[in-house]
């Protein structure tokens, strides 16, 4: 099993940056993707970035040119730094895992922008 400990979030003004973390642990050798979906107020959980073991990266329309994946592998750790907040950008974040056997979820960490 794989378990995600997230850090990071909080609150910031439209315009700003924040940084997401999350480490991984356990079966590592396992996960052939991480990333980041998030969950605004009253909407679904949608993909924010991934990034594929292999080494290529997708992101959400909404974020790209904004939001940067980048893994430290000697860490097991994938971070999401966001630039250019926009108040739509607020939500849970969650951190995931995808391995064969199921995908794992990091307990979510609050992101809200303010205008």
């Amino acid at each position: 099993q794989v378990q995600l400990v997230e850090s990071g979030g909080g609150l910031a003004q439209a315009g700003g940056s924040l940084r997401l973390s999350c480490a991984a642990s356990g079966n590592i050798f396992s996960i052939n993707a991480m990333g980041w979906y998030r969950q605004g107020p009253g909407k679904q959980r949608e993909m924010v970035a991934l990034s594929i073991t292999s080494g290529s990266t997708n992101y959400a329309d909404s974020v790209k040119g904004r939001f940067t994946i980048s893994r430290d592998n000697a860490k097991n750790t994938v971070y999401l730094q966001m630039n250019s907040l926009k108040p739509e950008d607020t939500g849970v974040y969650f951190c995931y895992a995808a391995t064969p056997q199921q995908p794992t979820w990091g307990q979510g960490t609050q992101v809200t922008v303010s205008s």
